[in-house]
């Protein structure tokens, strides 16, 4: 049951099926349920921010309506995608852009302080080039913070449905990298490195292994998923 929570929390709809018949699990897992989650996040990971707004509402207007910071982290990834498409050839018109955020965020800006920085900061990328930027315009740019959106949203969208915005078993790896520090921290004599008993194979014979295991035990769509959206608890 930890193995099929965190495959259905973390939007693995195909392997969650498949593992449900080969480990006996009742009831079955709402696949329909996880597929929705996963192409929200897809849209989001690709870009196409608008698309996963009008999803969200689709499957449930509440979500962004009673979580005002998140549905203007959504629009303002979405005018970071306008910018980037904007700014993609020399003297292209930015007017999308600036009407985008004048009609979109501008309204929503003065209700909190750091919403008004965060659209200043993003519309200085329509000033400055983006092959010199600070840091904190890089990480506009970076896929980063569409990974960290689609990953609000997943956790918005399962709160939305009563279920744990959290697989279990990343609380477990996190409960267990804790005791390992206090024990480090206390001068217990244990090894230098702990492993965590997952599989030992690293670099080729994971890329080896990979289209052998997404044909077995998942679809494309799963596959799409680990390689955009490896969790950092594995690493």
């Amino acid at each position: 049951m930890l193995v099929m929570d965190y495959l259905i929390t973390n939007g693995y709809p195909s392997a969650a099926q498949k593992f449900a018949v080969e480990a006996n699990i009742q009831p079955k897992p709402d696949v329909e349920s996880i597929q929705e989650r996963v192409e929200i996040r897809n849209a989001i990971h690709s870009g196409n921010i608008q698309s996963a707004i009008e999803n969200i509402n689709e499957l449930n207007p509440q979500i962004l309506d009673g979580n005002p910071s998140l549905h203007f982290s959504l629009l303002r990834l979405q005018l970071v995608e306008l910018i980037r498409s904007c700014t993609s050839a020399p003297n292209s018109d930015i007017t999308p852009a600036l009407d985008f955020a004048t009609s979109q965020l501008a309204p929503r800006a003065p209700t909190n302080p750091q919403f008004l920085e965060d659209l200043e900061r993003t519309l200085s990328l329509l000033i400055f080039p983006s092959d010199n930027l600070a840091p904190s315009l890089a990480a506009l740019l970076d896929p980063e913070l569409r990974k960290n959106i689609a990953i609000r949203v997943n956790e918005a969208i399962l709160q939305s449905q009563g279920a744990r915005r959290e697989a279990m078993l990343r609380k477990l790896v996190r409960a267990r990298a804790w005791a390992e520090q206090k024990a480090r921290e206390a001068k217990k004599d244990i090894p230098d490195k702990l492993d965590i008993g997952l599989s030992q194979e690293t670099g080729n014979n994971n890329n080896n292994r990979r289209s052998t295991n997404e044909s077995s035990n998942g679809s494309a769509d799963d596959a799409v998923m680990q390689e955009q959206d490896v969790d950092p608890m594995i690493s």
